[in-house]
């Protein structure tokens, strides 16, 4: 076993390049996934680089660094459309693991139930992926393909997530029910961004998690929303049936039946949490 702990991204992938290694960072997900709580095989440690860490902006895109931890993006200065993802990286299990793990590596675990696809999701975010040769970009929706699979090459590195500049607009929420109100891993959850415009709902954005082996968006009730006034009215008559989307699973933390009836409830509850925010401005 080799263990590597590189403080230059261009080491990382000289390393990857000419050996099999398993990449590492925060390990909250890394650990409990290993047999015996023993990680064996090469590992290589990113969480050293300083390029792969932090939150920037340019022309395009606002830069997530991919060992950005649970914590240090709750305590970033975003805009209010990112409120949904501070949400989520408030309830990702104990204050000492939203100190230690990353937003890169909840992403590359590929878990159905990881709580930051749905808002990543429906910000419409990408994933850039670097390996010594060239750089490549994919929708977060292609980037994972099941449940613990991605489109990683064995040669990359997920380097940064990035979010489109022009998707930065509107108000958030997200919502998630488990077994207990903390420390849970999802039966459901719904990312909601939208913008309203006099009144009418502009664009919506609306994101299901661990309720199939891949987190979707739901635009099939995104399509029913927009250009409708947006009011309790709306809500209440929304015709969740019509979801085309929603494949729940049943497994040791819920049945099928329960997911879909709980998912109903918390696409309307983000919906009026959505609609105070605006009322409350």
């Amino acid at each position: 076993m080799n263990y590597l702990q590189p403080e230059k991204l261009e080491t990382a992938l000289e390393q990857i390049n000419s050996d099999n290694f398993t990449i590492a960072a925060g390990c909250t997900d890394l650990l409990p996934a290993t047999d015996k709580n023993i990680i064996s095989g090469n590992i290589l440690d990113i969480s050293k680089i300083s390029s792969l860490k932090g939150i920037s902006v340019d022309k395009e895109f606002r830069r997530i660094g991919s060992t950005t931890t649970w914590s240090e993006i709750l305590n970033s200065n975003l805009p209010e459309c990112y409120q949904m993802l501070r949400e989520c990286s408030r309830e990702i299990g104990s204050i000492q693991i939203q100190n230690s793990g990353t937003i890169g590596g909840n992403l590359c675990n590929a878990s159905p139930a990881a709580d930051s696809v749905p808002c990543l999701l429906s910000l419409n975010a990408s994933v850039e992926l670097t390996s010594i040769n060239k750089k490549r970009v994919l929708p977060l929706g292609k980037f994972i393909n099941g449940s613990r699979k991605t489109e990683i090459e064995k040669n990359e590195i997920l380097t940064s997530i990035l979010i489109p500049k022009n998707n930065e607009k509107g108000i958030s929420n997200f919502l998630k029910i488990g077994a207990r109100k903390y420390l849970i891993i999802s039966i459901t959850m719904i990312a909601c961004r939208l913008e309203v415009n006099k009144n009418l709902i502009d664009s919506i954005s609306l994101s299901i998690g661990s309720c199939s082996e891949v987190a979707k968006r739901i635009t099939s009730i995104e399509g029913l929303l927009v250009g409708k006034k947006f009011e309790n009215k709306t809500i209440e008559n929304l015709d969740l049936n019509s979801m085309t989307e929603l494949s729940p699973i049943t497994d040791i933390r819920s049945d099928k039946k329960y997911r879909e009836e709980a998912s109903k409830v918390l696409i309307k509850q983000t919906l009026h949490n959505c609609l105070k925010k605006i009322k409350s401005e």
